[in-house]
């Protein structure tokens, strides 16, 4: 039987996708463990994505609420990592598997004085990589591709607008994105509305709102798979700081993305041209303008268009 390392990471997608590097990292350092990640079942396809991990042990979606426990069941691990937070809760709810060896962050609320210190003011993915990397394990924190699931039929080559977020101080005005969806439009490109269940009415009406037509709105419509599709064969992704962002970065996928109150400075994606971070301050989503989103649009589309040997979206719109 092979030695199980245990890794927690029980959030949700683009808390996910930034922990690639280090699933990694742990991957390449212990080839002969069964690499075992604890996270919700639902992110299962973007984990096999990853090809880090051996399996999923599946926990519920830890995202605004302590974790407790895990409810472990399997052997005793030989390494627990946590990947999950600084606890206390989340050192705890590991260390209860008993593993011979543990990597986290200095907890001593958790009877665990050994690691680094947390810092704050740190970029999400770096934050792991500094873990792995004080316990004697390299790691790189720009290793964030991930293998794109095949196209869906007819939604490949789209921009994809996604005006949803997790919380209302991260959601650009539906109006708004409404505006530049319905500009983009107007110019040739075709414009799909990608959101969770509970975001459908908002895309619907950004949708009427732009004159896009009904079976342009996906919210509601795909599960992760599709949505991971969508994502990874779009030519253009235009979204606040919510998951998918993160999803455009592991695809290569060029993004429009707003941020606010996060600094991209903890959240963004890497600087390689390919995506367009926009920024006012923790205060300040309200003060990016339409004109400034599509001009951003605009000049990825370009760049792609000149990438692929096409017709640029400029000279499409003469």
């Amino acid at each position: 039987m092979r030695p199980v390392l245990l890794a927690l990471r029980a959030l949700g997608i683009g808390d996910l996708a930034t922990a690639v590097p280090a699933l990694r990292a742990l991957r390449r350092a212990f080839p002969r463990h069964e690499l075992v990640l604890a996270a919700p079942t639902g992110l299962t396809p973007l984990i096999t994505a990853t090809g880090a991990v051996d399996r999923v042990f599946g926990t519920g979606s830890f995202v605004r609420e302590p974790i407790d426990s895990l409810c472990w069941s399997g052997p005793r691990p030989d390494i627990a990592v946590n990947l999950h937070g600084r606890g206390p809760e989340s050192h705890r709810a590991l260390l209860a598997t008993d593993p011979v060896r543990f990597i986290g962050y200095a907890q001593p609320a958790a009877g665990w004085p050994d690691g680094p210190e947390w810092v704050g003011e740190e970029h999400e993915r770096t934050r792991w990589c500094r873990l792995l990397h004080w316990h004697g394990i390299p790691a790189d924190d720009e290793d964030l591709g991930i293998a794109a699931p095949p196209p869906v039929p007819g939604r490949a080559g789209a921009v994809v607008v996604h005006p949803g977020a997790s919380g209302p101080e991260r959601r650009w005005p539906v109006d708004r994105f409404a505006a530049v969806a319905g500009r983009l439009a107007a110019a040739g490109h075709r414009v799909l509305v990608s959101g969770s269940p509970g975001e459908a009415a908002a895309a619907h009406a950004l949708a009427t709102a732009a004159g896009l037509p009904p079976d342009a709105v996906l919210a509601g419509r795909t599960d992760l798979g599709e949505l991971s599709a969508l994502i990874a064969h779009a030519r253009l992704l235009i979204c606040g700081d919510t998951g998918v962002a993160h999803l455009a970065t592991g695809y290569g996928t060029r993004s429009v993305v707003l941020f606010g109150p996060v600094s991209p400075r903890l959240w963004g994606p890497p600087v390689t041209g390919r995506h367009t971070v926009l920024w006012r301050g923790p205060r300040g989503l309200a003060r990016i303008g339409v004109d400034e989103v599509y001009a951003a649009a605009r000049r990825q589309l370009d760049a792609d268009a000149t990438e692929r040997g096409g017709v640029s979206h400029a000279a499409a719109t003469r």
